[in-house]
């Protein structure tokens, strides 16, 4: 299909290459076309199904109207959703939205902020990795828009939109408690990101509060690990503490493994021992029995973040850092 040109309006409207030009920048009014003409132009222009060219535009404007979005894995069911949610609301302000996953690499992570900076996007939405603080602040520095999601750094001024990790997983311990559960454990993944830490906290003070934390009921894994090595761990984890009666998993994928776990060992849930997942996954709708999960308020946290950007990409001057913190939801299904 031919590429649509401003010749090629200024053909079909009979009008000068320069007036089509004045109308489509939106200087037709201040370069005394009349409203008439405006409209002539327009209308060919829609008709013709003209879209300008990104590279021009930015050229004149300095703005690409793109947004590059970095997040941990686009794979993974949360940030699938979290992503569209976010590119639907940069559809309806013009934006276009450049994915980008870093699979918790931290070089990946600079080379794809590199990479969007040279691509001149007017704004980043990241997820960063455990050592993307310096990168962040590079941004900062050279004034660009950038909001965190999921997760942030504590010490530093950049505005962020994350779950209230901490009392989502209190509450879903306390909940454990108060359905007879005496041996809780935890199965979270070795990081030193701040979401993580607040969930395993969450869940620690929870049970000391009744004094029944067990240190010994607290599983790491290696983010980088395959799936059959998460397997096997989960596997060894609870053939040495055979008194577990439920066991909280912080992360979605983790819990994929610790369900493969447990049919491999022949547990039953909930008979033998309850579940609950942070983060919801279809899977955890369609498993027998369906799994019990704390869902993050992905619409929330995705409007929120376009917003907090759009107020920077507005006015970077004048924008106050903001750190919003949302409410997940306990979603309790039959494994609990």
């Amino acid at each position: 299909m031919k590429k649509i040109t401003i010749k090629d309006i200024a053909t079909e409207a009979q009008v000068s290459i320069s007036t089509v030009s004045f109308v489509i920048n939106d200087k037709g009014e201040k370069m005394g076309i009349s409203p008439a003409v405006i409209k002539k132009v327009q209308q060919v222009a829609e008709k013709l199904n003209y879209r300008p060219s990104m590279i021009a535009t930015s050229l004149r404007t300095g703005k690409t109207r793109s947004i590059g979005l970095i997040v941990e894995d686009i794979s993974n069911q949360f940030f699938a959703h979290l992503a569209r949610v976010i590119e639907d609301e940069a559809k309806r302000i013009d934006y276009r939205v450049f994915y980008c996953s870093t699979g918790g690499n931290d070089d990946r992570s600079e080379e794809l902020i590199h990479s969007l900076l040279q691509a001149n996007v007017d704004g980043f939405i990241v997820t960063p990795t455990q050592n993307l603080e310096q990168s962040i602040e590079l941004l900062l520095k050279l004034k660009k828009p950038v909001v965190l999601i999921d997760r942030y750094f504590p010490g530093q001024r950049v505005s962020h939109v994350v779950m209230d990790n901490y009392e989502a997983a209190n509450s879903a311990t306390k909940f454990l408690i108060n359905k007879g559960c005496e041996n809780i454990a935890v199965v979270n993944i070795s990081s030193e990101m701040v979401q993580m830490k607040l969930r395993e906290d969450g869940y620690r003070d929870a049970l000391k509060e009744i004094e029944n934390y067990n240190p010994a009921l607290v599983l790491h894994m290696d983010y980088n690990t395959s799936e059959e090595t998460r397997i096997a761990g989960i596997v060894s984890f609870l053939e040495k503490n055979a008194n577990i009666d439920a066991v909280l998993f912080l992360t979605n994928y983790i819990a994929l493994a610790g369900l493969q776990a447990f049919r491999e060992m022949g547990v039953r849930i909930p008979e033998d021992v309850s579940v609950i997942s942070f983060d919801d996954h279809d899977s955890f709708k369609l498993h027998t029995p369906t799994i019990s999960v704390i869902a993050q308020p992905i619409e929330e946290i995705a409007v929120k973040s376009i917003q907090l950007l759009m107020s920077q990409m507005t006015d970077m001057e004048k924008f106050e850092v903001e750190k919003s913190l949302k409410k997940g939801k306990l979603i309790v299904r039959e494994s609990v």
